[in-house]
C-alpha cells in the first residue's frame, strides 16, 4: 500500500485497501469474460447474426464499465486521485456513457427476444446495427449533459473516482436526475418487464421455458438499483449523514454488471456459449443456427 498521501476522510487503511481491491478483482473478471464474448464474435462465424449484434454491444460497454473500475482501483490504492480535476471529468462522462449504453443495449436484447419469441419475426442486421448506434448516442447524451452544466461530476465519498455529484441536491440535480432516471432505468426496466413477461406467458403456453426469463431484469434491479435508489435519496434528503464507506457500497455492486451481464447474456446463452467453447478449444459447434436465447 502506497503510504506517500493520507488516507481518505471516514476511511481506514483496510477498507481502502479492501475497496481498491474489489474494484480490481471486479474489472478483472469482467473485463475478461466480457473481452472473451468479444473475440469469439470476431473469430466464430455462427456467431455473427443480428441478434448477437446487441448482445456484443452489452459486451462492449461492460468492458468500458471495467476499464473504468481499473482506474478507480489503481486510484484507491494510491489514496488519491492523480488525475486533476479534468481528468475528473472525463472518468465520470466515461462511466456514464459505458453504464447508460451497457442499460440500452439489455432493453434491446428485451426487445429482440420479445420479437424472436412472441411474433416470430427476424431481426435484420440494418435493425440491429441502428439500434446499437441509437443504444450508444443516447447514453452520450445523457453523458454530456453534466459536462454542459446540467448535473454535475464530482468525486466519490472515497475521492479516488469520479461520478455524478449527488451531495448538492440543488434543483439542478434533481430535474437531471428525474430526466436521467426516467429515460435510462424506468424506461428500459419497463421494455424488459413487458417483454419478459409475454416471453414468460409464450412459454407457459408451450410447456417449453427455454431461459429464466426473470434473470435479466433482477441484474438490472439488483445491481443498479442501489446505486439509483441512492441517487434518488439524494433529491429530497442530504445523504452527507451517510458514512462514506457505506455511500460506496452501491458503486461497488454497479460494478458487478460486467460479470453478472456475461453470465446472463453470453456464457448464459447455449448457443453463444458453444461459439465461446469453438475459440477456445477449436471444437466445431453442432448446431449452426446462433441466436440470443438465454438458458
Amino acid at each position: 500500500m502506497v503510504t506517500a498521501h493520507p488516507l481518505p476522510e471516514g476511511f481506514t487503511e483496510i477498507e481502502v485497501f479492501a475497496i481498491g481491491t474489489a474494484l480490481l478483482v471486479e474489472a478483472l473478471l469482467g473485463f475478461c469474460l466480457n473481452g472473451l464474448t468479444i473475440i469469439s464474435f470476431r473469430k466464430i462465424k455462427e456467431l455473427r447474426t443480428p441478434s448477437n449484434l446487441l448482445v456484443l454491444s452489452i459486451a462492449l460497454a461492460d468492458c468500458g464499465i471495467c476499464i473504468n473500475a481499473f482506474i478507480a482501483a489503481f486510484s484507491s490504492f494510491l489514496r488519491y486521485w492523480p488525475y486533476g480535476s479534468d481528468g475528473c471529468q472525463i472518468h465520470g462522462f466515461h462511466g456514464f456513457l459505458t453504464a447508460l449504453a451497457s442499460i440500452s443495449s439489455s432493453a434491446a436484447v428485451a426487445w429482440d427476444r420479445y420479437h424472436h419469441y412472441c411474433t416470430r419475426s427476424r431481426l435484420q442486421w440494418s435493425t440491429a446495427a441502428s439500434m446499437m448506434v441509437f443504444a450508444w448516442l443516447f447514453a452520450a447524451f445523457w453523458s454530456v449533459m453534466p459536462l454542459l452544466g446540467w448535473g454535475e461530476y464530482d468525486y466519490e465519498p472515497l475521492r479516488t473516482c469520479c461520478t455524478l455529484d449527488y451531495s448538492k441536491g440543488d434543483r439542478n440535480y434533481v430535474t437531471f436526475l428525474f430526466a436521467l432516471s426516467t429515460f435510462n432505468f424506468m424506461i428500459p426496466g419497463f421494455i424488459m418487464l413487458t417483454a419478459y413477461q409475454s416471453i414468460h406467458q409464450k412459454f407457459r403456453k408451450t410447456g417449453h421455458f427455454k431461459f429464466n426469463t426473470g434473470l435479466p431484469l433482477k441484474t438490472l434491479v439488483i445491481c443498479w438499483g442501489p446505486y439509483c435508489l441512492l441517487c434518488s435519496y439524494a433529491a429530497v434528503e442530504n445523504v452527507m449523514f451517510i458514512p462514506p464507506k457505506y455511500r460506496m457500497i452501491p458503486a461497488l455492486i454497479a460494478k458487478t454488471v460486467p460479470t453478472v451481464d456475461a453470465f446472463v447474456y453470453a456464457l448464459g446463452n447455449e448457443n453463444y456459449r458453444g461459439g465461446i467453447w469453438q475459440f477456445l478449444t477449436g471444437q466445431k459447434i453442432e448446431k449452426a443456427e446462433v441466436d440470443n436465447k438465454t438458458k
